[in-house]
């Protein structure tokens, strides 16, 4: 039972593993598919991802930007590029439509709420 430190074969990222007698038999790795296509696959879903965890750090971002803009000139831009990225973000299916519509709803809510 020890620590050891690697790199993500996907994207070089540093981690550290923890390696126990009874997690070794049931650690599930990239390197156990066999078929070609499945080895594909793998690395297409570990890039969609990291790509969709950025949009959504990016829908987080944008949101408390609009929310901390409220009753200053810039409001208006913020809340334009906020739902901009919401609905983008469900036109991808990174999130749900009704998600999608839900944050936009608050987030309108929000910023018509009496001062």
């Amino acid at each position: 039972m020890e620590w050891t430190a690697g790199t993500d074969k996907v994207f070089g990222l540093f981690h550290l593993t923890w390696n126990h007698p009874v997690h070794e038999r049931s650690r599930v790795s990239d390197d156990m598919a066999n078929i070609k296509s499945q080895k594909k696959r793998n690395l297409t879903n570990a890039k969609r991802a990291e790509r969709n965890k950025r949009v959504r750090a990016e829908l987080k971002t944008r949101t408390k930007t609009a929310h901390a803009t409220i009753g200053t000139d810039d409001n208006d831009e913020a809340v334009r590029l906020a739902i901009k990225r919401i609905d983008m973000a469900a036109s991808k299916g990174i999130i749900h439509k009704n998600a999608a519509a839900r944050k936009k709803s608050r987030l309108m809510k929000k910023v018509n709420a009496p001062v």
